[in-house]
């Protein structure tokens, strides 16, 4: 709680503890008294009043207060003639305090003035040791409950200040959490309309030429257009769907997991509609793969291909995946103008290199071999969770 009223709490409890106080000490003078023994005076109980009020100021200056209390307990002992109190009450209080607030040298300080100053006190008194040892165990235990008080308070902070930070750790992770998951859904979403978009403008490209001169060729890439866009938004709504899981979610939003290596031969074939010849390699024993990591293998290569497609100007490409012990690698290669003609490949290699690196894996781009085409190399490593799988072959050829 912050703000004036969190200010005022204090003085509250204090004004409180100071008038519980003073309602306790103020028993004796009311209560009557014996004929033998001398009557209570508005003096005595000044002075008595006097050893109170310091307590309204505990919080603000925990020794000073003590000092007071016991300077004017001392004074009305000596020097006053009235009714005892069955209690310390003003020392307590203000021993507490002291143990609360003070640190470890001046409430180990004022500790031992207490004890020496009970002694004398106790002399003057009655001098009897029942009244010592009832005294010593007073003043004992105002010490130790405040040094458990404050023990209490500083684990109480500690356990705020902890819930605090795993609060801050908890809002810090499920922000960079949502980002990963932006960033994935962006590259979700830029293979997705990257590849469909440049296979359509490549058959769209090559439709009004085949009308003039192959009009059976410009069906076909009418029909490959259709295809692609079809299987572009299946993907997107599959995407959407995931998105959109929960109680307004509609009851038609698919479900079904994202592409994996086994779709990459409809990949191909689509990419084949667009001219390029797509040439697929399969060496090693071939794994099942989670699904995480066979929608990375078949978006790594679908990337490849659509930067193949717009940027390279190739006639061939070929896609080869080698399963090793611990290792899945994906290699492909295209015959066209290589990186200087390429620009780079635009951004979409970063998202390969992404996806790559989050499966702990890597990738590489560059010149094909003898320096001619376009390479994308990426290396997949395979946990436990991809178990072998028969194959029908150890390679599939052109």
């Amino acid at each position: 709680m912050t703000g004036p009223r969190a200010a005022a709490r204090p003085w509250l409890v204090d004004l409180g503890v100071t008038l519980l106080v003073q309602a306790a000490v103020t028993m004796p003078f009311v209560v009557p008294r014996a004929p033998h023994l001398p009557a209570a005076t508005w003096t005595a109980y000044g002075l008595t009043t006097l050893s109170v009020l310091p307590l309204l100021w505990r919080r603000r200056a925990p020794v000073a207060v003590l000092l007071a209390v016991l300077a004017a307990g001392g004074l009305y002992r000596f020097a006053v003639d009235g009714p005892g109190q069955p209690m310390p009450y003003q020392g307590l209080v203000a021993l507490y305090t002291v143990a609360v607030l003070s640190p470890p040298a001046k409430r180990l300080g004022v500790a031992a003035l207490t004890l020496a100053v009970i002694f004398p006190s106790v002399a003057h008194n009655t001098g009897e040791a029942r009244e010592l040892l009832f005294t010593l165990f007073l003043f004992g235990a105002a010490y130790a409950f405040g040094r458990l008080t404050d023990t209490r308070q500083r684990y109480t902070a500690a356990m705020e200040d902890r819930a605090a930070q795993l609060e801050r750790a908890n809002r810090i992770e499920a922000e960079q959490a949502a980002a990963r998951e932006r960033a994935r859904i962006a590259r979700e979403m830029h293979d997705i309309l990257s590849h469909a978009v440049s296979l359509m403008v490549v058959q769209a490209e090559a439709g009004p030429v085949a009308v003039r001169t192959a009009p059976e060729r410009a069906e076909a890439a009418f029909d490959a257009i259709s295809e692609t866009g079809r299987d572009a938004m299946a993907q997107l709504r599959r995407i959407l769907g995931v998105l959109r899981e929960g109680p307004d979610a509609p009851d038609g939003a698919p479900r079904s997991p994202q592409p994996g290596a086994a779709e990459l031969p409809a990949l191909l074939e689509r990419v084949r509609g667009s001219g390029l010849r797509v040439g697929y390699e399969v060496a090693g024993p071939v794994r099942a793969l989670p699904d995480a990591l066979g929608a990375t293998v078949y978006r790594v290569v679908q990337e490849a291909l659509t930067n193949t497609v717009r940027h390279a100007g190739a006639t061939a490409a070929t896609v080869r995946l080698e399963y090793a012990a611990d290792t899945l690698r994906i290699t492909v290669v295209d015959d066209g103008r290589g990186p200087a003609g390429s620009g780079g490949r635009g951004h979409g290699l970063v998202g390969v290199r992404e996806r790559a690196a989050a499966h702990g894996g890597v990738a590489e781009a560059g010149a094909g071999p003898d320096g001619r085409g376009f390479r994308v190399a990426v290396r997949l490593p395979l946990g436990g969770d991809a178990d072998r799988v028969p194959a029908d072959g150890a390679a599939v050829g052109r």
